[in-house]
């Protein structure tokens, strides 16, 4: 199953995340799929290549708990449903 989620990178105490298309089956920092948006939680930004976020979801692709609530805030899943 293919799941997005978060990929973590940069330095300690300054992480920042990359939401990722993956192997449900693969590591954390492994090679993922597709590269689909990136999260900052310190400054809380957030940038996000939508239409391929949507065209993942319409394929089945399962978001974690974090990048689900990262998509709602973004309004996505009203795209996915129109």
């Amino acid at each position: 199953m293919i799941k997005l989620r978060l990929k973590r990178y940069g330095k300690k105490r300054e992480v920042s995340y990359r939401i990722v298309a993956m192997h449900s089956t693969s590591r954390r920092d492994g090679r993922p799929l597709e590269e689909l948006g990136f999260y900052n939680p310190r400054t809380d930004e957030t940038r996000l290549n939508v239409p391929a976020i949507v065209k993942r979801l319409k394929e089945g692709a399962q978001p974690t708990d974090t990048v689900r609530s990262i998509l709602q805030k973004a309004n996505v899943f009203e795209q996915v449903n129109a």
